[in-house]
């Protein structure tokens, strides 16, 4: 009876990761990693992979690891050494198999997780790093401060006063998922090309 029970929640829990869009199926995050890989087109470090693959939270750490090594063994993705450092790309085999099966994952988790692969790898490539601060202040209200920083020096730095720390977090959250957005927005705004925004 209580197997039977544990069988049952298991099940009702693939189903509810399904329906949030989680990838739970091992085929489908092989499938998930590859695509992924082989829109970017250059050879990518393991941390790279790792980053790109997990952060809209539809793989989690550990599914990801096991699979990228099962990828590894059946050489779906081949590593090279370039200045001391492990690359990965997809093989042949691999593209052949992403291909073919890259419709099994839904299109808007496609779509947007190579955007925001996409997006996270052109800042790392520039050396752009994030940062984001909030602090309170006497009067209830919080200090919010995002910036974005390359080898240059300032690409921009936002001062802002926000009502709650739940604003607070919503405004980073949103920063570090897209910051290429924000800083072409702010843009966009100063510049009154609003367009930009709704197009």
């Amino acid at each position: 009876m209580l197997r039977l029970f544990f069988a049952k929640k298991r099940i009702e829990g693939v189903k509810m990761a399904k329906l949030q869009g989680l990838l739970t199926e091992k085929n489908d995050v092989k499938v998930f990693i590859l695509y992924l890989m082989s829109n970017v087109g250059y050879p990518l470090e393991y941390a790279e992979v790792h980053d790109i693959v997990i952060q809209n939270d539809y793989v989690g750490y550990y599914d990801f690891a096991e699979c990228f090594a099962e990828l590894l063994d059946a050489k779906h993705i081949v590593s090279s050494i370039e200045n001391g450092t492990a690359m990965y790309t997809v093989s042949t085999l691999g593209r052949q198999v992403a291909g073919e099966l890259e419709t099994d994952i839904r299109p808007i988790i496609r779509e947007k997780s190579l955007r925001s692969a996409l997006r996270m790898l052109s800042f790392k490539r520039r050396g752009a790093k994030l940062r984001c601060e909030s602090s309170p202040r006497d009067d209830g209200r919080y200090d919010f401060n995002c910036a974005i920083v390359d080898k240059e020096g300032e690409l921009m730095n936002v001062d802002l006063i926000v009502d709650s720390k739940q604003l607070c977090e919503k405004m980073e959250l949103n920063f570090r998922d897209k910051p290429d957005i924000v800083f072409r927005g702010l843009i966009a705004l100063l510049t009154g090309e609003v367009n930009y925004l709704v197009d």
